[in-house]
């Protein structure tokens, strides 16, 4: 007798429909798995045959077959133990039930319990594009699940509560989202508030102009200025994701299985903070199976790198797409997965070796070979996409030791929340959010300069010697800039501001 159940595999961060068809029969004893299955699924022989021995199911003893379709298509992980099992009870005629459109996920312990599984919510995700109106899910996974509306989920605590429902002895009810408590978003007491942040006025300024129109920023100073602190405040400033941003960064940290069962909607927006050991797959993704790495994780808030030059050179040049096109593509012999990378990408660097290149008060003892060697770790092309360059220079006593509180968070955040709502509602239909995003056809159109701020940019252009990367960036800074002062044009103050954020020479 055959049987089919659905399920899904994850590819990058997408869901792809999988049958499971189980037939058994008469022959010798023995379950056959097929269609590209890795060694977790291998292994669910024996989870499944336990399961369903201590749910009170009986195992077939005549010779079973599994096919995992389509078979080009590797399948990964122990989320097949439950529509492996449930198929074998329909293909042995143990149970009766109609599943067409229903999707089955689930990790079976030895004694029918059912564990979380990552990837929920892409998968429910599919189901629900495919047309399925009904997914059977772990019921500590049923939060998740929820997430996605149009279609009804049925939180399964064990294998034997799966039989009882579907024999009709103990109908399990929906899940429910009102019994889901999703608070609304606030922001985390352990992020850093500007108000306890000392001095750094135009570093504050720099963060806000930076989260205002998400542009990428360093910051370059001796140790203990205060770059690490400053980048920590950044995502204080920062204005709250909204459902659907949220739906997309909590589908990362899904297939990640990053996501807590506890808190199945990500409410805060990520800062991810790599070591400088960090290797290529670990930051851009990869591996064996295409898992998304740090700048994916970062998607929708701040990629902060600490001391840059630390960082290995190839592991550097892998920002040159994801600064550009916000996303990061990996390609294997297996095929090749687009993963979303759009975030704020925010550096911290010593100007030398020793840290004290151009101090007032400490004197550097690098070389100045050894600084010029520093320095070119970064390459051109890298700085070039960076819109704010800032210098964070040391502190002096009065400064550290004054107990006046500065501008809190919340007051930056109302002000750049105002300026990225000019900007959504500038670009509105046309997929883009923010100022950042901006092509050549946009800038054209919005990035309008008089005549007294065309003098102005020309003479930068010559002194400075900016690519034509650079003039488009110092144009799109502008017109955020203009967005923070509540100003349709671009005025040659707001185009002065953004020329100094460009880099200065260290050396």
């Amino acid at each position: 007798m055959l049987a089919t159940v659905l399920t899904c595999a994850i590819l990058g961060l997408d869901g792809v429909l999988v049958e499971v068809e189980v037939d058994s029969g008469p022959g010798k004893p023995g379950l056959t798995l097929v269609g590209l299955p890795d060694a977790a699924v291998q292994e669910s022989r024996e989870r499944v045959r336990s399961a369903m021995r201590n749910s009170g199911a009986y195992f077939p003893l005549g010779r079973i077959t599994v096919n995992l379709a389509p078979a080009d298509i590797r399948k990964e992980g122990p989320s097949y133990d439950l529509p492996i099992a449930l198929g074998i009870l329909l293909a042995s005629g143990q149970i009766e039930a109609s599943i067409e459109n229903t999707l089955v996920i689930g990790e079976l312990s030895l004694d029918g319990t059912l564990r979380h599984t990552s990837g929920i919510l892409p998968m429910v995700g599919m189901a629900r594009e495919r047309g399925l109106t009904q997914a059977f899910v772990p019921s500590i996974d049923a939060a998740e699940a929820s997430l996605i509306d149009g279609i009804e989920v049925i939180p399964i605590a064990t294998f034997a509560d799966l039989i009882s429902h579907l024999t009709g002895e103990a109908p399990i009810p929906p899940f429910s989202r009102d019994t889901l408590a999703i608070e609304p978003p606030k922001f985390d007491a352990t992020m850093t508030d500007m108000r306890y942040v000392r001095g750094q006025e135009h570093v504050k300024r720099g963060l806000e102009v930076a989260a205002a129109g998400g542009h990428n920023l360093m910051m370059v100073g001796p140790p203990g200025a205060g770059k690490t602190l400053l980048a920590r405040a950044i995502p204080a400033i920062l204005p709250p994701l909204t459902r659907e941003e949220a739906l997309e960064v909590s589908k990362i940290y899904s297939v990640s299985g990053m996501l807590p069962a506890d808190r199945p909607l990500v409410q805060q927006r990520p800062f991810r903070a790599p070591h400088h050991t960090i290797s290529y797959a670990g930051l851009a993704g990869g591996g064996s199976w295409l898992r998304p790495g740090e700048i994916t994780l970062a998607h929708r808030g701040v990629l902060f790198m600490d001391e840059l030059p630390e960082f290995g050179s190839r592991v550097l040049e892998i920002l040159r797409q994801p600064l550009e096109d916000r996303l990061v593509t990996i390609s294997r012999a297996s095929g090749s997965v687009t993963f979303p990378a759009s975030f704020i990408f925010v550096a911290a660097m010593n100007p030398c070796p020793c840290g004290y290149f151009g101090d007032p008060t400490r004197a550097c003892t690098c070389s100045p070979s050894a600084i010029t060697r520093y320095q070119n770790r970064i390459s051109g092309p890298l700085l070039d996409r960076v819109d704010i360059h800032l210098d964070v220079p040391r502190l002096d006593y009065d400064k550290l030791s004054d107990r006046r509180l500065g501008e809190p968070s919340a007051a930056i955040r109302e002000r750049v929340a105002a300026a990225q709502d000019v900007q959504s509602a500038r670009f509105a239909g046309s997929g883009m959010t923010l100022n950042r995003d901006m092509g050549p056809a946009q800038i054209r159109d919005f990035c309008r300069l008089d005549d007294a701020g065309d003098r102005l940019m020309r003479a930068a252009v010559e002194q400075l010697q900016l690519s034509g990367r650079a003039y488009h960036r110092v144009l799109k800074l502008a017109r955020t800039i203009a967005d923070l002062a509540h100003e349709e044009r671009i005025a040659t103050q707001h185009l002065a501001e953004a020329l100094q954020y460009r880099p200065k020479e260290i050396s």
